[in-house]
């Protein structure tokens, strides 16, 4: 990259304009102005969070809007930000997933492998108390190649540079650590399906499905889809094994929102809201400023887009400039969303079945709650997803974030936030406007197999279904992750070829979403590496 014209002189001059509040845009520009960049954020919304977001749902109820969990986060994005000074408080629950079984019986994940295996011996899946450890054992093994490789640039397909040889080198260093047999292990599972990859460990269909959904989760791929194994082991790369994470923010996602948004501040950023950039000005290839809404104009040494890949080159950028193959590519870049959010205020503790007392369900329900009956039965719903249709027994996972933190709600009422996985983006026989109702009825008779009388206790629904997402949180086909999590665009190739080293063709203008390298899910990690990048640029 040439190198970049001196800032200009005057009250607008940026080095750079961080387009999006998202955390990914938070992060990125806390590190840029704790650099010494003079760091500005818009955002488009009245808050700043995008998916991190806590909003009101009913009167004395607040819920997770989207995400519910933050256990992803990267810790050294936490260190590095000071974000514990910042007000950030992490809830980590000895229970990782609670997984209702037809019939009454339960199984439950603990974040302590031992202890799942335990209790899976005493309810005589001894095959899969053995196979639970290697499995796990596996994961946290691999997956930490894959964080290690969430922390790199991916290289220069044109031309391979020094630090491109340093990256090599720590990632060659952490595969060589996994020894002959775990190294021979993640090259054979990282194209293989999820599906495959944990049958070989577990017999347990709950089980099976219930790690299979990380592999999926967000996502409209199957479990027999080639590649999900990367999917899963890239979720599990910031630690919790086969069991996953299920670590909250104290105040829901919104509160990690401030806490980023303090620390930018703090660094010297200025954070403004209810500011649409609508057009990134460039001039003679390279990106020079914003124009906004309003009509206001900025200008910066550099512009940093934290929106979907498709939003910011389609919508933003004169498609001149980005030139018509190229726009070509990011058009077909797959971004249509599968998922929906159903958010319940209660007005109490659900019983669910195999839980003995309101003290067991405590401590098993402050995780995530997973309904998931089998692979195969993720696999159907995903086909009817493909095809326009509300499976009619949608994989859900859940949590009830108040057992944790009960000032999200009354006493002695509750909030449950679903995850509602492959609800398709349009419809193939109704539209969205008329059947809200229904999906919140579909949800509700799914809860009821595994907690009676949970209907009755519901005081208010939201329902946020994918157009939802795309309207109202600019995510392009209202995908969450800002793009498919497949295998070719992944890595590298994520969102294309020539734009995975957070750079674009446009001199001065950078991706840092989780429509980049290493993806999607509350972790930081592409605002993070992306300011690295304009840091070392600029």
């Amino acid at each position: 990259m040439t190198s970049a014209p001196p800032v200009t002189k005057g009250e607008k001059a940026y080095d750079a304009i961080v387009v999006g509040g998202g955390h990914n845009g938070l992060v990125a520009a806390a590190y840029l102005a704790r650099g010494g960049m003079r760091t500005l954020v818009l955002e488009r919304r009245e808050e700043v969070g995008g998916a991190a977001a806590t909003g009101d749902l009913a009167p004395g109820f607040r819920a997770p809007t989207l995400a519910h969990t933050v256990g992803r986060l990267r810790p050294r994005v936490v260190r590095d930000l000071g974000l514990a000074r910042h007000g950030l408080q992490l809830l980590s629950p000895d229970v990782r997933a609670f997984l209702p079984v037809g019939d009454g019986h339960r199984v439950t994940l603990w974040s302590d492998p031992v202890r799942t295996a335990d209790e899976l011996r005493s309810a005589g899946l001894t095959a899969d108390a053995d196979g639970w450890l290697e499995l796990d054992r596996v994961v946290r093994r691999l997956a930490h190649v894959l964080d290690e490789l969430a922390t790199v640039t991916p290289p220069d397909p044109k031309s391979v540079g020094l630090g491109d040889a340093i990256s090599g080198l720590r990632l060659l260093r952490a595969y060589r650590g996994l020894g002959r047999r775990d190294g021979a292990a993640l090259l054979r599972l990282l194209p293989a399906p999820v599906a495959d990859f944990v049958g070989e460990h577990v017999e347990s269909e709950a089980l099976r499905a219930a790690v299979a959904f990380g592999g999926v989760l967000y996502s409209s791929l199957g479990p027999m889809a080639a590649g999900t194994t990367a999917t899963l082991l890239t979720d599990s790369a910031g630690g919790g094994g086969a069991a996953g994470q299920s670590t909250f923010a104290k105040g829901g996602p919104g509160a990690l929102a401030a806490a980023l948004a303090e620390a930018a501040r703090g660094f010297g950023a200025q954070v403004r809201t209810g500011a649409e950039v609508t057009r990134i000005i460039t001039s003679d290839g390279r990106a020079t400023g914003v124009a906004l809404s309003s009509g206001e104009e900025l200008n910066a040494r550099a512009v940093v887009s934290t929106l979907d890949p498709k939003r910011a080159l389609l919508d933003l950028v004169d498609p001149v400039e980005l030139g018509p193959h190229l726009r070509w590519r990011v058009g077909n870049y797959r971004s249509t969303g599968c998922v929906a959010k159903v958010n319940l205020a209660l007005g109490g503790l659900p019983a669910f079945r195999g839980i003995e007392d309101q003290a067991d369900a405590r401590l098993r329900l402050a995780g995530r709650i997973v309904l998931a009956d089998s692979v195969d039965a993720l696999e159907r719903a995903s086909d009817d997803c493909r095809h326009g249709r509300i499976p009619a027994a949608p994989p859900i996972e859940a949590t009830i974030p108040t057992l944790l933190d009960a000032d999200l709600a009354p006493p002695g009422r509750h909030v449950l936030s679903a995850i509602v996985q492959y609800v398709p983006y349009r419809l193939a026989d109704a539209d969205w406007a008329d059947c809200r109702d229904v999906l919140v009825d579909l949800v509700l008779r799914r809860l009821e197999e595994v907690a009676p009388g949970i209907s009755q206790l519901v005081e208010a629904p939201q329902v946020i279904v994918p157009s939802d997402l795309e309207r109202d949180y600019g995510l392009t086909g209202g995908h969450p992750l800002h793009g498919e999590a497949a295998l070719d665009q992944w890595f590298a190739w994520r969102p294309l070829l020539e734009l995975g080293r957070y750079r674009t063709p446009i001199a001065g203008l950078y991706l840092g979403g989780s429509g980049s390298h290493p993806g999607g899910g509350i972790t930081g990690a592409p605002g993070a590496n992306a300011a690295r990048e304009i840091e070392a640029d600029l």
